[in-house]
């Protein structure tokens, strides 16, 4: 079972299909997520193991646990950190708000409403809907900008079957 945000999913054990592209058109929120490397029970992971797996640096984990970003990581009785398939999922998620483009103080703000608990779901969803907002302005403007980029595009196409066209 998948635990993001609160909210758990079943997933099998084994065999589960990679992520799918952003480009292939399935919904990533209700696809099956990428299987763990460990099964429940056995994953007890080393910060350079979740740094193969999540491509995070060291430096950026320590420093999301240090701002209250990761919830409580264990410990070895060395005092190593150790994560586990929760903490994987939730870096999953973190990167998913990072590619949104939402502040480093409002995903620590979403953590620590989310430590709270059940109480703080409104806050949460608030939280979540001005950033999909911010999102959408976002695609709109980047398809503005696709749309200049094609019209320049097509400009250069043409410009090469009629070199006596010279225009910016």
């Amino acid at each position: 079972m998948t635990v993001i945000d609160g909210t758990s999913r079943s997933t099998p054990a084994t065999g589960a299909p990679a992520r799918p592209e952003p480009s292939s058109g399935v919904n990533a929120c209700t696809a099956l997520p990428k299987p763990h490397p460990r099964p429940e029970g056995k994953d007890s992971y080393t910060i350079s193991e979740v740094v193969a797996f999540t491509g995070l640096t060291a430096h950026t984990l320590r420093w999301y646990e240090r701002i209250g970003l990761m919830p409580h990581v264990d410990r070895s009785h060395t005092g190593q950190r150790r994560f586990s398939n929760r903490d994987l999922d939730w870096l999953v998620f973190v990167g998913k708000l990072r590619l949104t483009g939402m502040p480093v103080a409002d995903m620590v703000r979403y953590a620590e409403l989310l430590r709270e608990g059940e109480s703080t779901f409104e806050a949460r969803q608030e939280l979540l809907e001005s950033t999909r907002r911010d999102v959408i302005t976002r695609i709109a403007e980047l398809h503005d900008t696709l749309a200049v980029l094609d019209h320049k595009i097509e400009f250069y196409a043409g410009a090469r079957t009629a070199p006596e066209r010279h225009s910016a």
